[in-house]
């Protein structure tokens, strides 16, 4: 059963759990996507084919939120404020590395390696490189570890941008299989922690929050409580 947080006719908001596709791919896995038209399908006893428009991805080793469409209106005009960037999707990630910047914003051109499937920094300008801004800023760091915890805002959506960038920053995400230094069982230290967007037919803000699951997390439990009732307190002024 998917961790459903907010429902209604054009809307389907939830968590994915880390290492669930968020879609299908040729693995054969069962998908986040998947799992929600199964519950919508049995909860509303729909017969045929289930509607349910992808939105938005997660990395498979990632949990968070991820917000599905339930119309073909829903999914046009959320699809509209992703590209618009009005649709704001931020993480939260524990790092390699107490002594980085308070704030800083980065600025890369990525490329896949169709091969692998990894995605590295090139220079600018090269011929298929995509372009990937984000900023982050620092909400706590454990000297004691050497590492920190920090609040990122995507300005772009690439395919592994938050990790490929953070790492080649010199400040790779904490247990990260890929990019960084994983330990075999442990999730990866990345979370899709707020989700902003407008209603698409209602047209009011919606904010959902949610709370990091990855044992990582759990040395900054208190400053990331903090941070989620600040951001809950934001979203009603």
């Amino acid at each position: 059963m998917p961790e459903i947080v907010y429902e209604d006719n054009h809307l389907l908001v939830t968590i994915k759990a880390p290492n669930t596709l968020t879609q299908s791919d040729n693995t054969g896995d069962e998908s986040l996507h998947e799992m929600c038209k199964a519950y919508i399908k049995e909860k509303y006893k729909k017969p045929g084919e289930v509607y349910l428009g992808l939105v938005h991805r997660l990395d498979r080793p990632v949990g968070g939120l991820v917000a599905f469409a339930r119309t073909s209106k829903a999914a046009s005009r959320l699809s509209e404020q992703l590209r618009s960037h009005h649709m704001e999707r931020e993480y939260l990630a524990v790092v390699q590395g107490s002594e980085l910047p308070k704030e800083a914003s980065l600025h890369d051109w990525l490329e896949k390696d169709e091969a692998t499937g990894n995605v590295r920094v090139v220079k600018s300008g090269k011929a298929g490189a995509q372009e990937a801004k984000l900023r982050y800023r620092v909400l706590a760091c454990h000297p004691e570890d050497d590492t920190a915890l920090v609040h990122v805002r995507l300005q772009t959506g690439r395919k592994h941008q938050i990790r490929v960038q953070l790492a080649n920053s010199g400040h790779p995400i904490v247990h990260d299989m890929r990019y960084g230094k994983g330990v075999r069982g442990e999730s990866i230290a990345l979370w899709g922690a707020v989700l902003r967007f407008d209603h698409p037919t209602q047209k009011m803000p919606m904010c959902f929050l949610s709370q990091p699951k990855a044992s990582a997390f759990q040395a900054y439990a208190p400053e990331i409580k903090a941070f989620l009732e600040q951001q809950e307190t934001s979203s009603h002024q």
